[in-house]
């Protein structure tokens, strides 16, 4: 694809098995991420913690601004149903029920998180946040969301979450806001971004005939 093309300011495609960058536009520069942070929650919280097991929703986690599954406190669901509403709804209230029991605190979690980054050699990413709400020193490079989405894909629990199209959870019926999904042969994830300051970000995933390749797409109008 000509790089007139491409309609982002920052992208990468990949493939996810053998990491041969096949297209890069501007793939290094430092982004606001938005909710493609959530991936690397999702993970932390797949590779840490029994997804069978039940948590009591708290306080902290209700209320959240941003795009939420419109968690009530007390309510009790399972850390896959929580799974569920941060990747389809991208419940910015999931990520912070989910980092509250992953890590103690939302504080304990973000360390999680760099410490993840550092193991998988993100150099160019850091993390404050479990949802991706805009802060300055929160930020990734497409590459880096590539290596990490990859690398996702292959945990199963994860591939199963974001690979989903609609999922009921008691009486909340929640829709992947990932089109692609629908619209395009073996796509099987992963995850939508969006706030105003760092614009439409979109990292997915398709697979044909066993291979992976992995797009990014920052600030892509």
């Amino acid at each position: 694809c000509p790089a007139r093309a491409i309609s982002a300011q920052r992208a990468i495609l990949t493939d996810a098995k053998t990491g041969r960058v096949l297209y890069e536009k501007d793939a290094d520069s430092r982004s606001l991420i938005a909710s493609t942070t959530k991936i690397m929650t999702a993970l932390i919280v797949c590779e840490q913690c029994n997804v069978l097991d039940r948590m009591r929703i708290p306080k902290e986690a209700v209320g959240i601004e941003g795009s939420s599954m419109y968690l009530q406190e007390g309510e009790v669901l399972t850390i896959q149903e929580l799974l569920y509403g941060l990747m389809l709804s991208s419940g910015n209230d999931a990520a912070v029920a989910l980092a509250i029991y992953c890590g103690g605190t939302v504080e304990g979690f973000a360390e999680l998180m760099n410490d993840k980054a550092r193991l998988l050699g993100l150099t160019g990413t850091h993390f404050e946040n479990p949802n991706g709400l805009d802060s300055p020193g929160h930020y990734s490079t497409a590459r880096d969301l590539a290596v990490l989405a990859a690398y996702a894909m292959e945990n199963p629990v994860f591939y199963k979450t974001v690979s989903a199209k609609n999922i009921r959870i008691g009486e909340r019926y929640l829709t992947n806001h990932n089109k692609l999904l629908w619209q395009v042969e073996g796509a099987d994830g992963v995850k939508t971004g969006y706030t105003k300051a760092a614009g439409r970000i979109l990292v997915s995933s398709a697979t044909r005939d066993g291979r992976r390749v992995i797009a990014v797409t920052i600030n892509d109008g």
